[in-house]
């Protein structure tokens, strides 16, 4: 009964959330296109629900410039474009995935998708992740996010399938916005 309730809210939050930040897009859409060449959007392909790959979106916050892609871009890259800087700082880079979350391709809380790569090296927490929508933000992103190793990630992703429910997910979005408001340092462990 909560996954057909969860997937009800995440439509109705989704679509507010659209509606309600368009204006902000708008500014953010134009920031990116007068500030550097390429693409308003980045795309990835994901690992999804059961294991299924998907179409990640962002705002792209990085120059076209080739790089690794395994490697974690942190503040304070030359690679993040000057507008990218105040995008990434309060997440609105990862906006565009509501439109994920309207597709059921994500949720509002969840694990991380991660890159389809790293399903090859999960472990038992790993694989229990993919029980679940991933999600715009999880517990692992509100415990420590790019400080975590994966398997501290992983474990937290299992706690959040174990523990799955309504009360858990609004603690986890209280967490998050206390993160975009004083920053990514203030959710380490």
């Amino acid at each position: 009964m909560y996954a057909i309730f969860k997937r009800l809210l995440d439509i109705v939050v989704a679509a507010s959330l659209i509606l309600l930040l368009s204006p902000m897009f708008i500014l953010v859409i134009l920031g990116i296109r007068l500030s550097s060449s390429g693409s308003i959007f980045y795309t990835q392909e994901r690992l999804g629900f059961r294991g299924r790959v998907f179409k990640l979106y962002k705002f792209r916050s990085m120059t076209n410039a080739k790089r690794d892609l395994s490697v974690q871009v942190h503040q304070g890259s030359d690679e993040i474009t000057a507008i990218g800087h105040w995008i990434r700082r309060f997440k609105i880079d990862e906006l565009p995935q509501l439109l994920n979350v309207l597709s059921g391709d994500m949720s509002l809380v969840g694990p991380r998708p991660c890159l389809p790569s790293l399903q090859a090296s999960f472990n038992s927490d790993g694989h229990r992740r993919l029980e679940v929508r991933p999600g715009l933000t999880g517990l692992a992103q509100v415990r420590g996010n790019i400080y975590l190793d994966w398997p501290e990630r992983w474990q937290l992703d299992r706690q959040y399938v174990d523990d799955l429910s309504l009360v858990l997910d609004i603690k986890i979005l209280f967490r998050t916005v206390l993160i975009v408001i004083l920053g990514e340092q203030w959710g380490k462990k």
